[in-house]
């Protein structure tokens, strides 16, 4: 009896033993594994992984993507610029700057940011996406409109192809490469989000600015905002920010047409040859003109004439007249540009935009009103006496 009870148990703890260590039953559709009898588990791994057959494929937009970053990246460089300062201490110490650029040509020509080169006394090193490096010298500034443009020797460059800027649209997509905070060969997405007038840091007036939220932080400024073609629309260069110093999803490119049409004057003379009207204004609202007696509600009220300005040399007047807006003293009694060309003024940037169709040289009409009569003068625009103020 003992025998047969002792034969019985052993059949059973092997027949237990046969099933677990040959059998997976599947719980919920899986696999348990194989266990041994002791609570291990047996040689032949229970974990099954699925994995794709092949590399994924990409949608349409994720090819565009691809294509436009591959496209684009040899040619956006980083740029380091080094400037001698003095601490506490009075003891000189070097601090450095880092922004963005791309290569126009083969011959090297760099665009960029005035800002990001700016006060650079101990050189200017630019840095290829193959991470090679090169000194780089200035060869002209246009400060009002944040442009540097710089040459470095260097073999193979690829530039980039330059868009048509005036034919832009709200909604349309763009991306932004550059070297965010130092992390090099960074692209972003967006839109445009508004073409507007805005000032830059100096306070200096750049019309038709790219408004966009595709991400751009400090690093991206000098980098190129492109279209979906890979072409550079925009020279990004700052970000509304409040305060926070990095992306808020407002950002501001230069358009690339700004740039052309300095590029000659920046190659030839080292600066922009920018035309002026040689006045200094303040802008009149109907408010304003009925307060202070004026015959218009609307215009620029000339404050005063640049000695030797196109202005002056064409008769235009200055006020006279000490007066206050506010705490603001202003100068009443001058001539009141209500037009030029046949466009309405009515502040700066209209003028701005006007102005900056044409050089130095260029004969333009001008409208004003004088002692409540209307008359037209043809004013022959002088050049800005500082480049870069």
């Amino acid at each position: 009896m003992k025998l047969r009870a002792f034969v019985l148990v052993f059949i059973l703890v092997g027949g237990f033993w046969f099933l677990t260590s040959h059998y997976s039953p599947l719980v919920d559709g899986h696999s348990i594994g194989h266990v041994s009898l002791f609570g291990g588990k047996s040689s032949s791994s229970g974990l099954h992984l699925s994995e794709a057959a092949a590399a994924p494929s990409y949608d349409s937009e994720e090819q565009n993507n691809i294509a436009v970053y591959k496209r684009v990246l040899p040619s956006v460089v980083n740029i380091t610029s080094t400037a001698l300062v003095y601490n506490f201490f009075f003891q000189a110490v070097p601090q450095q700057g880092q922004g963005s650029g791309f290569v126009l040509d083969k011959e090297g020509h760099i665009l960029t940011n005035f800002h990001v080169i700016e006060g650079a006394n101990r050189g200017i090193e630019v840095q290829l996406s193959n991470k090679r490096r090169y000194q780089a010298k200035v060869i002209g500034t246009d400060r009002p409109h944040d442009l540097a443009l710089l040459k470095i020797d260097a073999p193979d460059l690829q530039p980039v192809t330059l868009a048509d800027s005036s034919q832009l649209n709200v909604g349309q997509k763009v991306y932004a490469i550059g070297n965010p905070f130092g992390l090099s060969g960074t692209m972003t997405r967006g839109i445009i989000s508004s073409i507007r007038s805005i000032r830059n840091e100096d306070g200096a007036p750049i019309e038709d600015a790219i408004q966009t939220d595709a991400a751009i932080n400090p690093g991206n400024s000098g980098g190129p905002l492109l279209n979906s073609h890979g072409e550079v629309i925009g020279i990004n260069t700052m970000i509304a920010s409040n305060g926070a110093d990095q992306s808020s999803g407002i950002g501001f490119a230069i358009p690339i047409n700004t740039a052309k049409a300095v590029l000659n004057d920046l190659t030839r003379y080292g600066h922009a040859k920018r035309p002026s009207l040689g006045v200094v204004t303040y802008p009149i609202g109907p408010d304003l003109a009925e307060q202070m007696g004026i015959p218009a509600d609307y215009g620029l009220l000339i404050q005063r004439v640049i000695p030797g300005g196109a202005a002056e040399r064409a008769g235009l007047r200055g006020g006279s007249e000490q007066a206050y807006v506010g705490n603001q003293p202003i100068l009443l009694g001058g001539d009141l540009i209500v037009a030029i060309d046949g466009q309405r003024m009515t502040d700066s940037r209209d003028v701005s935009a006007i102005i900056e169709r044409h050089q130095p040289g260029d004969v333009v009409s001008v409208t004003i009103v004088r002692n409540r009569k209307q008359l037209t003068f043809k004013l022959q625009l002088g050049e800005a006496q500082d480049a870069n103020v």
